[in-house]
């Protein structure tokens, strides 16, 4: 027998139906050693930095079936994930169950298919101790820090307080907008247009000085070029036609795939990963369970010749010759540290396409493979062409002007879809006399920089280098999970901690949250990876430095607690109680949070808990009144066995039905802001942040359709199919 060791039983099951009964395949279940949690776990001799790995409770049971498999086994494949993390958690099963991990052979695959299976079967190769000892020195960086300069913060300021290497930076580039935000001073300007022949125009120069944005500060300016511009006689001075092309998106990386997800199906990155990581380790298909996806944690724009020509062929077979360039395309990533030998984000099989796709997937799911397919073919088309246009309208003092843009040609955007409304002007006689109508001089002020979403985040830090394509989504989770930062209406805004540790952290560690620094950090562990750099030095040259900083915090951060002990003990957990401060005024909690998370109000009573006249529907219980973040609701005296919640006010019905199941339609408010879900939840998980209208599909049968914003334009979409129809 032939043991194939994977990490999760959802790849194990796929990868079982490609290999026959002399191979068994089974799941670590992810990592199954790791550095203890309740102490520091690294033990420092020599100069040299040893970690302590243990196999946790949890994983104890796994180890145990995992080495009565390897004794009975003929051979041994570690068949992890192909990055860092995947060949660190190989390294860590070869330990664990007492072999060696430079013998064992490893086997990389970038989709989870037959023949890719098996290739790697036939050809594997052992585990890469360079990228694992790059995995190592990540794992003891973040050790370090966080278990040294995370107590430090929790004595000056709060306990339950958290650093990261990564995290704080990220967190540094949030508070620095939020100060840029706050610190901003509108500024007034107006804008002047006009109507030539049916065509709105703006204002380009008067009196002989061209008009920036800024150019028409006041009321006076605007009124006397108002008035100018009453008493002159126009002309169309020019009439530019030129054609132009719009180059086709690159295939998906991680970061591209989290920020498209983001604006086009308003999916978190978390969401997406998750998603992403259903599709890749294999969901029924035609062809029985199989991936449909390349891996999707990669920072690469590469493709594999055999897809590009798949894709090649199925676009001449699909869309006709005026949609193949004539030779294929290929891309390289900006990023220096990308990992070139990786794939770009892909799916595995052209022909399974996103219609035959959709009766094997839920609805999540299917929309990202269908984002994921289209992008794959789109990259492979031509270019879509353009007429633009631009006409010149000219007085004696001022001139207007006025620009326009049509379609002639989709190209790509035959796949993806084009929304945007055409705007060509009318044909018009260069040099014929007009007038200028419906004068408007309209009053305008500067906007502060917008605050990141989760998507321009994810971008901020591929930008500025600041992590790896794994790290984006559980990077913003964690500042999420550690108040720090609180998503509204899918904007990241930090909260009043936020700005207290930033600024000690500033003052006193200031390389932690420098976005160079944790870049360069990167960039070092890529040189490990690479056998360019020694993990051993690199954690010498960050420990010793960061050590004596951690010394002189103790001697010289002032104690900043924005929490008082009130000398009283919780009584759910016995720790002290403390006053806080929120974004809603003072209230008192348990020091324990985040594990005990009992509040009162000021008045000594536990917080909000008015009791109502109405019963648990779960248990009988009283159900009481509390107050949340998103204002007060009902719950059940009886938590924390029963943690059933219910609106203070019945949720608004709307007058459309669940197009799954026929219940009604509830307006709800969520972390993210408001959505629309099934009242039959959870037996019917239909929801949407979409308001549903009465409305139905000129394709499918579908009787409900959202109205919502695509790509700046009012459309009707289909909640089953996704056809859109103008608004």
């Amino acid at each position: 027998m032939n043991l194939v060791i994977v990490e999760s039983p959802a790849k194990a099951r796929t990868i079982k139906n490609f290999l026959g009964k002399d191979y068994k395949v089974v799941a670590s279940k992810g990592h199954i050693r790791d550095l203890p949690k309740t102490s520091f776990g690294i033990k420092i001799e020599d100069d040299k930095f040893l970690p302590q790995y243990r196999v946790p409770k949890d994983s104890s049971a796994t180890v145990k079936e995992l080495k009565e498999l390897a004794k009975k086994s003929d051979e041994i494949y570690i068949a992890t994930d192909e990055d860092r993390e995947g060949e660190a958690i190989g390294y860590h099963i070869a330990m664990a169950i007492g072999k060696d991990p430079e013998k064992l052979p490893r086997i990389v695959f970038h989709e989870i298919t037959k023949k890719a299976i098996l290739d790697a079967i036939e050809n594997p190769r052992r585990i890469d101790m360079d990228s694992v000892d790059a995995q190592q020195a990540r794992r003891l960086l973040d050790r370090i820090v966080g278990y040294k300069l995370s107590p430090l913060l929790s004595s000056k300021i709060q306990k339950g307080l958290s650093a990261g290497r990564v995290q704080s930076s990220t967190l540094k580039i949030v508070v620095d907008r939020e100060r840029e935000i706050k610190a901003f001073v509108p500024k007034e300007y107006w804008k002047v247009n006009a109507e030539f022949e049916g065509v709105e125009a703006e204002i380009n120069s008067f009196e002989g000085k061209k008009l920036s944005k800024l150019s028409i500060e006041n009321k006076a300016q605007a009124d006397k070029i108002v008035e100018s511009v009453k008493k002159e006689h126009f002309k169309v001075a020019s009439i530019q036609k030129r054609s132009t092309k719009t180059k086709t998106p690159t295939p998906f990386m991680t970061s591209t795939l989290q920020q498209t997800a983001s604006s086009k199906l308003g999916y978190s990155p978390k969401k997406t990963m998750m998603l992403a990581q259903k599709l890749y380790e294999g969901v029924q298909t035609d062809q029985g369970n199989s991936g449909l996806i390349t891996y999707m944690r990669t920072d690469s724009l590469n493709l594999a010749k055999e897809a590009v020509f798949a894709a090649r062929d199925f676009i001449e077979s699909s869309f006709g010759d005026k949609y193949l360039p004539q030779k294929p395309k290929f891309y390289k990533s900006k990023s220096q540290g990308a990992q070139e030998a990786h794939e770009a984000i892909r799916p595995v099989r052209v022909d399974f396409t996103p219609q035959k796709a959709k009766q094997y997937l839920k609805n999540d799911e299917y929309r990202l493979y269908e984002l994921i397919y289209n992008r794959f073919l789109a990259c492979q088309m031509t270019e879509a062409q353009f007429e633009s246009q631009t006409i010149e309208f000219a007085g004696e003092h001022s001139v207007f002007k006025a620009s326009g843009r049509k379609l002639v040609f989709d190209g790509f955007y035959k796949v993806m879809g084009y929304g945007e409304k055409e705007n060509l002007l009318p044909e018009l006689k260069q040099g014929s006399d007009t007038e200028a109508k419906k004068l408007k001089a309209k009053q305008f002020f500067t906007e502060p920089p917008a605050r990141y979403s989760e998507a321009s985040l994810v971008k901020k830090l591929e930008e500025l280098g600041i992590g790896r394509p794994s790290t984006y989504a559980p990077t913003i989770s964690i500042l999420e999970s550690r108040d720090y930062i609180e998503i509204e209406k899918k904007k990241i805004i930090p909260t009043k901690i936020a700005f207290t540790v930033m600024e000690v952290m500033e003052k006193h560690f200031e390389n932690i949250v420098d976005s160079d620094f944790t870049a360069n950090m990167e960039e070092v562990l890529d040189k490990i990876a690479e056998h360019k750099a020694s993990w051993q030095q690199t954690l010498k040259e960050f420990y010793d430095p960061f050590m004596d900083k951690i010394a002189q915090g103790k001697q010289n951060i002032k104690s900043q607690k924005v929490a008082k002990p009130l000398g009283r003990n919780c009584p759910e957990c016995g720790s002290e109680l403390l006053l806080r401060k929120g974004r809603f005024g003072e209230f008192v909690a348990c020091s324990g949070f985040p594990k005990c998370k009992y509040t009162e109000d000021m008045g000594g009573d536990k917080q909000e808990e008015v009791k109502s006249d109405q019963k648990c529907d779960k248990c009988g219980a009283d159900m009481v009144i509390k107050s949340g973040r998103r204002g007060k609701f009902l719950a059940c005296s009886n938590y924390p066995d029963c943690k059933n919640t219910q609106p203070l006010t019945p949720p608004k019905v709307l007058e459309v039905k669940c197009p799954d199941c026929g219940g009604d339609l509830i307006e709800r408010s969520g972390r993210r802001g408001k959505f629309y879900g099934c009242s039959n939840y959870p037996k019917c998980k239909f929801i949407t942040n979409f308001e549903p209208v009465e409305k139905d599909c000129p394709k499918c049968e579908s009787k409900v359709m959202v109205k919502r914003t695509y790509r700046k334009k009012e459309v009707y979409e289909c909640v089953k199919c996704k056809e859109r129809v103008d608004a």
